[in-house]
């Protein structure tokens, strides 16, 4: 009976109408994918065309494995049923990552395609739960930051984006390469990566000494971000929302006459007629022409938010949706969101949807001088997250969903590109396996203005990194409910405003409290705008604190720069958890309150009301205080001060 052969350069299994394919694909790494009755597919959602490498591969009867590099794959057929179970290995032969087996009476399925009736499947492919740590996996409101015990849902949401790549302690790093919704559990007897429907299995295993090495790789394997311009490296001024010229012009002309530098000023949501009109509304931007061309006098760069949805009511909707260039609802109306206006997606999986929506961008706000866009509602943020109830050019929402902000950010891209533009950076509210080559720079959404807001999101942004998603940022001072008024709040912003100097992307955001009514000339009232969020506007004692920490980002402008371009060569995070800089310590596996910005500083936020100091961990080596110039031996837990003017950082000296 013969298991296995050799395919040009992959290993071949065809057992009880099974066909699994392993595959080099790329330095130490295998590509695995199986199938029932039928040919696996060549599916590119986020994997690239594979580095060349050389593997070699050895067939027994019941036995064969793969060798690419570090990384070598067995399978054994055993047992009277006959199933099939794979392994990975390093090069000293320790295991790394391993199918469960059948358990014996159980006639357990490691990979389990469970059919839907004359259709795909409902697929889990199940591993052993080792001993090791997780980390990765995107973007997801928990304060967690390894993921062994927990369980995570595979699908988009306002502030969650699901990027299915983990890095293990154990030296390997897994890309779940499958878009479908879905979920994994990272169980302590068992792993178990789960897809509602799908056409076939699909994964991607790296083996590294050391997670920079893992990440190198899988930016091999994905792509690697652009460098980021300029105008990414110092501050971005943000409210929800300027709503009409002279407004923004005048915040832009007070922050040049205080002498504070500013990057990007932006214009939020609605600055348009209808969504999916892709324009400005004249009566409130009469001329973006001489708006761009002013704030580029000052050094800034105008950043416009861009929604996917088309209101049923816009100029463009009855061409998109008679042209098939809309998502389409399975069931019931043809509507996505209820905002302002019924609306509905266009359809980013979709080649002419992006050529169509980038046309218009292009007309309206590129040949007028924006170079930058923020790429909101990019999940996309389906009313009720009804996932089953859509379907896309690419396929159902069950099977492709997770690729859409992916799409979103590729329409941008490959627009700028085709104009002319290097190293397009667009900010995007959400993101999966591959974003990162398309200049997605993602925030992590409408979070609240609370602390336990604030510390989620140092384990958001460090999953990201690890995830491969280098450019990350957040609203400082969270978006929902912040009185500009209220002394608790401002005490937050402060201490969120001197985190964000030592984030990716250093960006002022928020729809403060109390807002402000705008209507037209006409007095018909339209979508309001939130409260005043400048840094002069949270008092006399803030705004010294705020300016200074602007003040230090510029003073990093070249250190963020080069941590830019070791991002966009390696793959390297900006924000690099402790275990992801130290893999040996022990001691850094689990923190989750300090991280490294680099190799260089280590950053340790305070993350509670009212403190004054706090507890932080130095690894071995000397460390010195940023602020005060204080020499501390590592090793060891230290307490230092940390008054509301500071936040603790500290340079690696030894």
């Amino acid at each position: 009976m013969r298991f296995f052969e050799q395919i040009d350069d992959s290993l071949v299994l065809r057992n009880q109408g099974e066909t699994l394919f392993v595959t080099p694909w790329g330095p130490d790494s295998l590509r695995v994918r199986s199938t029932i009755q039928g040919e696996v597919l060549d599916t590119r959602f986020a994997l690239l065309d594979p580095v060349p490498s050389e593997a070699e591969i050895c067939i027994e009867d019941t036995r064969a494995e793969i060798t690419n590099g570090k990384l070598r794959c067995e399978i054994i057929v055993e047992g009277w049923h006959s199933r099939s179970r794979l392994s990975f290995y390093n090069e000293k032969g320790e295991l790394l990552l391993r199918e469960t087996d059948a358990g014996g009476a159980l006639a357990l399925k490691a990979r389990k395609f469970d059919p839907y009736l004359g259709g795909d499947f409902h697929l889990t492919a199940t591993f052993d739960g080792l001993d090791e740590h997780l980390y990765g996996m995107g973007q997801y409101q928990e304060e967690v930051l390894d993921w062994k015990g927990s369980t995570l849902e595979l699908a988009h949401r306002n502030s969650q984006a699901s990027v299915p790549f983990v890095i293990s302690s154990r030296g390997y790093g897994f890309l779940w390469h499958n878009p479908a919704i879905g979920s994994v559990s990272f169980g302590l007897n068992r792993t178990t990566w789960t897809a509602e429907s799908t056409k076939q299995l699909d994964y991607w295993v790296t083996a590294g000494d050391t997670p920079a090495e893992i990440s190198l790789h899988y930016a091999m394997a994905t792509g690697f971000a652009p460098m980021m311009p300029e105008y990414g490296l110092g501050f971005w001024q943000c409210k929800l929302r300027y709503w009409n010229q002279e407004q923004l012009l005048d915040v832009a002309r007070e922050y040049h006459r205080r002498g504070l530098k500013i990057d990007v000023i932006v214009i939020d949501f609605f600055h348009w007629p209808h969504m999916g009109d892709y324009r400005f509304d004249p009566e409130f931007f009469p001329d973006p022409k001489a708006m761009v061309k002013e704030l580029q006098e000052y050094g800034i760069e105008l950043m416009v938010s861009v929604w996917p949805q088309v209101a049923l009511t816009s100029e463009n909707y009855p061409e998109m949706l008679q042209q098939g260039l809309l998502v389409r609802a399975e069931y019931g109306e043809q509507v996505g969101m209820r905002f302002v206006e019924d609306s509905m997606f266009f359809d980013a999986t979709n080649p002419r949807a992006r050529q169509y929506v980038w046309k218009k961008i292009k007309k309206n706000y590129y040949d007028d001088g924006i170079r930058v866009f923020w790429l909101d509602e990019a999940e996309p943020e389906y009313g009720t997250y009804e996932y089953r109830n859509y379907r896309y050019y690419l396929g159902s929402n069950q099977q492709v969903g997770n690729v859409f902000p992916q799409a979103y950010s590729r329409t941008f891209y490959e627009g700028m590109v085709e104009a002319g533009q290097e190293n397009p950076v667009n900010l995007v509210r959400c993101a999966w396996a591959g974003s990162q080559r398309y200049g997605a720079l993602v925030w992590s959404g409408d979070i609240m203005s609370r602390w336990e807001d604030f510390r989620r999101q140092i384990c958001a942004g460090l999953s990201m990194g690890a995830a491969g998603i280098p450019w990350w940022t957040t609203d400082i001072g969270g978006f929902h409910d912040g009185n500009i008024n209220d002394p608790a709040f401002r005490e937050l912003l402060i201490r969120w405003f001197e985190w964000g100097c030592y984030c990716p992307v250093m960006r002022l955001h928020g729809d403060r409290k109390p807002g402000e009514k705008v209507f037209r000339k006409d007095g018909a009232q339209v979508l309001s705008s939130g409260g005043d969020n400048e840094v002069w506007s949270y008092g006399e004692e803030a705004y010294a604190i705020l300016t200074k920490y602007m003040g230090r980002r510029e003073e990093l402008r070249d250190y963020v720069r080069g941590l830019m371009a070791d991002a966009h060569e390696t793959g390297k995070p900006l924000m690099r958890g402790m275990f992801y800089v130290f893999p040996e310590d022990k001691n850094c596996a689990l923190l989750k309150d300090q991280y490294m910005f680099g190799d260089k500083y280590l950053v340790a936020p305070v993350l509670e009301p009212g403190v004054s100091a706090r507890s932080v961990y130095l690894p071995e080596g000397s460390w010195r205080d940023v602020e005060d110039g204080t020499v501390y031996e590592g090793g060891k837990y230290v307490t230092v001060p940390a008054p509301l003017e500071k936040i603790p950082v500290f340079e690696k000296i030894r």
